[in-house]
């Protein structure tokens, strides 16, 4: 039974990777005919992403289960494709947040498996505890949680882009403005303006803070999730959790 789940779950995602590709690809030839070189660069790097599997495979004989392998190349699709040249974070408020989540959760998944393969091999003086596992899971998920967000924050500051986004806010406290040296609170505003130009946002607009701390929270959530459930089956309740394995990377046999 579960020779046959493996080999149904392999094809589904042999056909993901296809169709994901293909429109990659193609989405990557329309923009470089149109000139649109931002996004036919987009299209290369989510091609270059969508071998990570294959290079951890054959470089770190490190295996992944197919149901995270489908998750990862759909986050890189949806994240790159539709979120950055279909601009579906716009028309979908709710998108980045959902991925940002995922991405906690794969991270989490990634680092729980990489020190549960050391903490499983002989030749390799560790023994950990299933809660330094977790710890060590999610303390990856928040690094590479936070290192994208320095990557979103460097291609604002320097190339120009608005990876942050911007959201609207009704009330700011700051020292700052305050003469006194007090705090200076404004509520209910109603309108930013930049040199005199009102912008129409109905609000203060904020630059990029928001989305960075809301980005980083659902991050943290998703880690929670995985190590909580990933915790529980290292206590060896894998009757209840035993599906947490198809986001647990493993050392492929005879390596």
């Amino acid at each position: 039974m579960e020779r046959i789940e493996a080999k149904s779950r392999g094809r589904v995602k042999t056909a993901v990777y296809i169709i994901i590709r293909l429109i990659t690809a193609a989405v990557l030839g329309y923009s470089a005919a149109r000139g649109q070189w931002e996004n036919a660069v987009t299209c290369l790097m989510t091609l270059g992403l969508l071998m990570i599997p294959s290079l951890l495979e054959r470089k770190m004989h490190i295996g992944l289960p197919a149901v995270m392998e489908i998750l990862m190349i759909s986050f890189v699709f949806a994240a790159n494709i539709l979120g950055e040249i279909q601009a579906f974070y716009q028309k979908i408020p709710m998108l980045d947040t959902a991925l940002h989540a995922v991405n906690g959760f794969i991270c989490a998944g990634v680092g729980f498996g990489l020190i549960n393969i050391l903490n499983c091999d002989r030749r390799v003086k560790l023994s950990l505890s299933p809660l330094f596992v977790v710890l060590f899971s999610f303390c990856f998920s928040m690094t590479a949680g936070t290192v994208w967000e320095f990557f979103e924050f460097g291609m604002d500051v320097f190339f120009g882009k608005d990876m942050q986004k911007d959201a609207v806010v009704t009330a700011i406290r700051s020292h700052l403005p305050a003469e006194d040296g007090g705090m200076f609170i404004a509520e209910n505003i109603k309108n930013t303006a930049v040199n005199g130009q009102g912008l129409g946002v109905d609000g203060y607009l904020d630059i990029g803070l928001y989305d960075t701390m809301k980005d980083l929270l659902v991050n943290f959530a998703g880690a929670v999730v995985f190590n909580t459930l990933g915790f529980v089956y290292l206590k060896g309740r894998k009757r209840h959790t035993g599906f947490i394995k198809n986001f647990i990377p493993e050392k492929l046999n005879g390596s």
